[in-house]
């Protein structure tokens, strides 16, 4: 059979050790070629020989690691993940509820007894009940994965957090059955705290995470659920699933084109932006493809079924955004690259200070370390050590980091979803930017009036009057502009349609025309004359329209999509910071080339399909070519990629979001490409692309910072436990007070000013949308 590929949807991951820990399990499976994990999209896609390991074999590995393994069916899958946060929410409340008491619990012992341990049986019983209810309750998936990591050789946050809640509960049972002197309720409570903490970090990971499931989801929701199918007995409603090759249906303008076909019949106007993202729509004809999404717009159109299925436009957009999650090239977070030798070396110096307490004195009877095995002195010193090596604020550090860098960004109407985002963005190099929406407003607009034999007022009140019935999106444009002028124009006495031409109306008793130049030749109009300005509108990306009144050319309109105001200044703030803009779009080379020289980008790309356009942000990591389809030397010499973030607003660009470094969206766009993506601009200013820039730059020096003083607490809190001296309680103390330093470096910034901290995790019980976003 050869090599095949299974793509899983994984829950329960929380930061880059689960995906490292997949990542090993695999390795050491026969069979399997190659792995991609994302973390931030919970898939793993996995390449292997079906003659030497089956599908049920890989899912196996995952459910022993402790993992879930989601439905294929995308909409099952989503409710699992939705069911997923619940359960995750309801684990939340019962460790916090444990938490609070044995708080309380410590509390009341400490002021009410003066001790730091119980001389009360009830007491002693109660609080080794919470701490088994914990850790054997909401989280007892927490040493499931530990137990399953630890079996394949795998040391990983689980394991870390598994030994520090094992040793205090242990030490708590010493403290029952052995050490009378022992504070058996403080060793409970590190199992308590522990696991709640580990809890309440997951669960915070997987709401972040929530909001990006929706993408596919809200995708194959525009796919309109029955069709209007044709038969030899007359017309039926049947569902879309049902639809075969072959088949025709019928399309009524206002409609969305349920599957992708070829026109049978039919003239209209089909609003394709769902697939090339641009804003004008094609004219269909008999032969001319349709794809399903798109909206049908002026005519009834007759349409045979030409693909269905995984083989229909919106399935394959969907594979493909599904894809670019899994093969997105992975960010370690800077936490976890130390975590990675963090781990073991606590857990070795955790075992050799209790081993050490045991050993010493005897070796050396009568030295400084006792006269025999110092039991209660090395359980001290081992669970202090779990305790204080337990990377709290360094867990917190980057959390925090997406938290005020959110918070600032919002601010500036910047929704920052992704913690990754704010490491990789000091790293960029490259941005694509696609063209309709992104660059230009995404609407059609007249930019230009050429008056012929008659003032511009003129020409746009004749064409205003002529177009006032229509419905096309072009008219749409002219009228908006009289409007905007406050030019009155009237209604035509005449009208009529002409599908894909133009129209032919009678207004104050004149006959007008207003439509395409070639049609108007057709229908007497001199228009060599104006060839010259024909040509230099169209060389400017511009639809020409021509205006002509009782045979007389008055002139012409150019419509186009307008240039956003900042968009030429966003990309000299980009070159400023040494980053390559490239413009990316499936609009035509001669559109594309005209709006890049206005906004001063050199690197173009046109006709690119959305599957393509996936492919070249890929090229471009990879370092296989430059946009321009060259490598430059040091690339060459170094074999290496670019950093690549890509801004866009279209369902046609939601692939290449995925698959790009950071992937940031218009929010005046698709909920698609929002759902998509790591960062949404608010709004249609492009320039946020670049405070977004400035933001995670920043952000991610407060990271460093808060790592080096988490490690400082985490390095010096090891090196005093290893003494037996620090009491457990000091030991929560000195971590609270290492949270408490990083909270600071964090915020006190915006606090002192009067910002304020923006936390808002919570999702929307429908989703999201690019209202709420």
């Amino acid at each position: 059979m050869g090599e095949t590929r299974a793509q899983f949807d994984v829950g329960g991951m929380s930061c880059s050790f689960c995906a490292e820990s997949i990542r090993k399990a695999y390795d050491r499976t026969d069979g399997v070629d190659d792995v991609d994990v994302s973390l931030a999209h919970e898939e793993v896609l996995v390449r292997y020989d079906d003659d030497r390991v089956d599908e049920v074999a890989l899912t196996d590995t995952l459910r022993d690691l402790g993992y879930t393994v989601r439905d294929p069916d995308k909409q099952r899958r989503f409710d699992e993940q939705r069911a997923e946060l619940e359960d995750a929410r309801r684990k939340l409340l019962l460790v916090g509820g444990a938490s609070i008491l044995t708080a309380v619990l410590m509390g009341w012992m400490l002021v009410g007894t003066g001790r730091f341990h119980s001389q009360s049986l009830a007491m002693d019983l109660t609080t080794l009940g919470l701490a088994l209810a914990t850790m054997f309750g909401p989280g007892r998936y927490i040493a499931t994965k530990a137990y399953q990591s630890l079996r394949r050789g795998i040391f990983n946050q689980h394991v870390l957090l598994e030994a520090g809640a094992f040793a205090g509960l242990l030490g708590g049972l010493l403290g029952l059955t052995v050490f009378p002197g022992f504070p058996t309720v403080h060793f409970f409570a590190v199992s308590v705290f522990i696991t709640a903490y580990h809890v309440l970090s997951e669960y915070t990971s997987l709401v972040v995470r929530t909001r990006a499931s929706q993408a596919v989801h809200d995708l194959l929701d525009l796919q309109p659920d029955t069709a209007r199918r044709v038969t030899d007995d007359g017309p039926e409603e049947v569902p879309v699933d049902r639809l075969e090759v072959g088949d025709r249906v019928r399309i009524k303008p206002g409609e969305t084109v349920p599957v992708d076909g070829t026109v049978v019949d039919g003239t209209s106007a089909v609003d394709e932006s769902v697939a090339t993202g641009e804003s004008i729509p094609e004219e269909k004809t008999p032969g001319d493809e349709v794809v399903g999404g798109s909206v049908n717009r002026t005519g009834t159109l007759l349409v045979r079924v030409t693909a269905t299925g995984d083989d229909a436009f919106l399935n394959r957009v969907a594979r493909e955004i599904e894809e670019a999650r899994a093969t997105k090239p992975g960010i370690v977070q800077l936490a976890d690259r130390v975590l990675k030798y963090f781990v073991p070396g606590v857990l070795t110096v955790a075992a050799l200070s209790f081993l050490f307490w045991l050993v010493a004195p005897a070796v050396w009877p009568g030295g400084p370390f006792g006269t025999g095995p110092n039991v209660q002195r090395g359980a001290f010193a081992a669970l202090a050590v779990l305790v204080l090596g337990y990377p709290c604020a360094l867990g917190m550090a980057t959390p925090l980091a997406l938290i005020r860098g959110g918070g600032t960004a919002a601010r500036q109407g910047i929704l920052m979803r992704s913690g990754d985002a704010f490491q990789i963005f000091p790293d960029v190099d490259h941005v694509v930017l696609d063209k309709t929406g992104t660059i230009t407003v995404g609407e059609p607009a007249v930019i230009e009036i050429v008056a012929l034999e008659a003032t511009r007022t003129d020409v746009l009140t004749a064409a205003a009057s002529a177009e006032a019935f229509s419905e096309h999106p072009l008219a749409d444009a002219i009228l908006d502009d009289a409007g905007e002028r406050d030019i009155a124009y009237g209604d035509p006495e005449s009208f009529d349609a002409v599908t894909g031409k133009g129209v032919r109306a009678t207004v104050d008793g004149d006959d007008v025309l207003v439509g395409k130049p070639g049609w108007l030749a057709t229908e007497s109009a001199d228009i060599d004359a104006t060839s010259d300005e024909i040509d230099r509108l169209r060389d400017r990306g511009l639809t020409v329209v021509g205006v002509v009144r009782d045979g007389q050319f008055l002139g012409l309109v150019g419509i186009g999509d307008e240039i956003k105001d900042d968009a030429t200044e966003t990309v000299r703030r980009m070159e400023r910071a040494a980053i390559t803009p490239v413009m990316l779009t499936g609009d035509n080379e001669r559109t594309a080339a005209a709006v890049a020289d206005e906004v001063g980008i050199d690197r173009v790309m046109a006709d690119v399909l959305p599957e393509e356009k996936r492919d070249e942000i890929g090229r471009l990591q990879t370092g296989e070519h430059s946009a321009d389809g060259s490598r430059s030397a040091a690339d060459r010499q170094s074999n290496g990629g670019h950093r690549v973030a890509m801004v866009g607003d279209g369902i046609n660009d939601a692939p290449a979001l995925t698959q790009a470094d950071i992937g940031i969206a218009i929010g005046a766009g698709t909920d698609i490409a929002i759902e998509s993506a790591d960062v949404v601009l608010m709004g249609e200013r492009l320039g946020g692309v670049m405070d977004a820039y400035e933001i995670g730059r920043e952000s991610y020096r407060k990271t460093r910072q808060n790592l080096v003083a988490a490690f400082s607490f985490n390095g010096i809190g090891v090196a005093a436990a290893t003494t037996g001296l620090v009491h457990p309680i000091f030991a929560m103390i000195a971590m609270v007070l290492s949270v408490s330093v990083v909270l600071a470096n964090s915020f006190a910034g915006q606090l002192l000013s009067g910002e304020g901290v923006t936390t808002d995790f919570s999702v929307p019980e429908e989703g999201p949308t690019a209202d709420d976003s």
